[in-house]
Order: C-alpha cells, then sequence, then structure tokens
C-alpha cells in the first residue's frame, strides 16, 4: 500500500506542546498519515533504550518508520579513512532504524568534489559494492538501503547515477526526490510524463518489483545556476514541482512507494494534501 508522512515534526506539532519522538506516531496517525521519517542527518546519536521506546510508540500507532543516514556520508572521497566513516554512518543507521522497528534508510550517496565526474562517480559505485558486502556481514540484508538523488549540480545523485548505483545489489532501491530533481534539472517536472520518462529510467535499471513500493521524497524546492537552494511549502507558487502530475504517473505504472513530504515547517499538513490528491485521482479512475 502507497503511504504517506512527514519527514521530522512540522511546526504545528511543537505548537501543540508535542516534544518527543514517540509523540510524533500519535500525531502522525491522528492526521490520517501513515509513516514517518526519522532524521539522523547530524549523526547517529540515539540509545538503545531510546529506539525500542520509538518502536513501541509506532507500533501501537501502526505507522511505519524510516531513517535518514547523517548527511556528511561521502563515498567519492578520495581519502579511504573518511570513506570508512561514510560506511559506519550508514550501517549504524541501519541498525537504530531496525531497533526503532524500521525497515529503510535513505542516505546521500557522494559529492563530486575536486574530481572529475566519471571518477568520482566510479569511486562511488566501487564504495557502494563494498557498502553491500558490509549490509550483508552485518545481516542487515532485510533492511532497504536507498540512495537518494540529489538537489545540487556538485552532488552525485542524477537519476541515472542512482539507477546504476541501485543495480547493483537488490538491498538498494532508489529515493528519489523528486523537488531534487526538478532543482537539479532547472524545473524540468511539469507534466504526468515528465514524471514517468524519470520514473521509466528506474524501471529499465531494476524492474517493476523493486520499484513497486519505492521511497519518494517530495517538498517544492528553490534553486539557481547551481541546483538546489531551499525548502519551500505547498503555498510557493513559483518554483515547484506540483505534486498531481506525480500521483498522475504512479497511477499510470501501478506504483505505491512510500512518500515522504520534506516541506520547510509544514511537512504534516503537505503529506496530508498530497495524500488527498492522490486518492482524489485514484477514485476518478
Amino acid at each position: 500500500m502507497i503511504k504517506f508522512g512527514p519527514s521530522g515534526n512540522c511546526e504545528s506539532f511543537y505548537a501543540a506542546g508535542y516534544e518527543h519522538t514517540e509523540e510524533s506516531a500519535r500525531f502522525v496517525r491522528e492526521h490520517g498519515l501513515d509513516c514517518f521519517e526519522y532524521s539522523f542527518g547530524r549523526g547517529v546519536k540515539m540509545t538503545e533504550k531510546k529506539a525500542a521506546s520509538i518502536k513501541k510508540a509506532f507500533e501501537a500507532e501502526g505507522v511505519e518508520i524510516s531513517v535518514h543516514a547523517p548527511y556528511f556520508i561521502n563515498f567519492a572521497n578520495p581519502d579511504d579513512e573518511m570513506a570508512a566513516k561514510s560506511y559506519g554512518y550508514v550501517l549504524d543507521s541501519a541498525k537504530l532504524a531496525k531497533a526503532m522497528g524500521g525497515k529503510r534508510v535513505v542516505f546521500h550517496a557522494a559529492a563530486q568534489g575536486k574530481e572529475t565526474r566519471d571518477v568520482a562517480f566510479s569511486r562511488t559505485e566501487d564504495r557502494m559494492k563494498i557498502l553491500r558486502d558490509y549490509i550483508y556481514l552485518n545481516d542487515l540484508a532485510d533492511m532497504t538501503f536507498c540512495p537518494e538523488t540529489m538537489g545540487k549540480i556538485a552532488q552525485i545523485g542524477t537519476v541515472e547515477e542512482i539507477a546504476a548505483l541501485c543495480a547493483i545489489d537488490p538491498v538498494f532501491t532508489p529515493c528519489v526526490d523528486f523537488g531534487h530533481v526538478n532543482a537539479r534539472e532547472q524545473g524540468s517536472l511539469k507534466t504526468a510524463n515528465d514524471y514517468a520518462d524519470r520514473i521509466s529510467v528506474f524501471l529499465e535499471a531494476i524492474g517493476f518489483e523493486r520499484m513497486k513500493n519505492f521511497h519518494v521524497h517530495f517538498s517544492k524546492i528553490q534553486y539557481g545556476a547551481k541546483g538546489e537552494i531551499r525548502h519551500l511549502t505547498f503555498e510557493d507558487t513559483v518554483y515547484g514541482p506540483e505534486f498531481e502530475p506525480l500521483a498522475e504517473a504512479l497511477l499510470r505504472y501501478g506504483l505505491e512507494p512510500y512518500i515522504v513530504s520534506e516541506s520547510a515547517g509544514t511537512q504534516t499538513e503537505d503529506a496530508m494534501t498530497m495524500k488527498e490528491v492522490y486518492f482524489q485521482l485514484k477514485n476518478k479512475n
């Protein structure tokens, strides 16, 4: 089943007097949503006791939880020691995700740095194969690891690059951030066909079964010549992208992803809007 939910807690969560991640489960469920993404963006810092407490709260509400690994992962780093830290960030995120009852780990694969694009991507691909081996060695192959399409030109994370990385092994499933794709491609996503063209790249690379429940990040994003600048809310009328054409493309292909809103402060409300739009379209068909 398709799922909708927020990345982290929105402004209205705190305005209502809530503070703790355990409370996020009921908040999400009371807003008619199905999932929640917890961020380890600034580092994997959580006790096993806290993870168990979060698991209990989310299981009680029937809300699925995923995690986002630290933002400073970089598998294109020429320094092997720094790359070794990146393996650790992904694996540590996965272990705590599992302790929280989650099954998905989203991560940024790499940045180009001073290398040529080909060299940076080739190094990333090689390191992703090593990461795959570590995943199996650590008995984490029952988890889903989601390299993400990225919004800045200097980051490794085009649609084609992420499709190629996911083709390495079934433990990898794409996180397609359509806001990032739109920002990187300077406003390319306007019609259902535009979305379908990007989705078809992944379908060709890894097939329908692995794509059926892929991971989606969605928000409107301001962009400039170098790509992504900042996340916006659905109130924005300048930058896009719009969600309805994506919903049309998902229905066309019969895909039921896990859709996470990354709007700036209104992520719960905008996830609700996406769910409403999707089911209105589905019911018309």
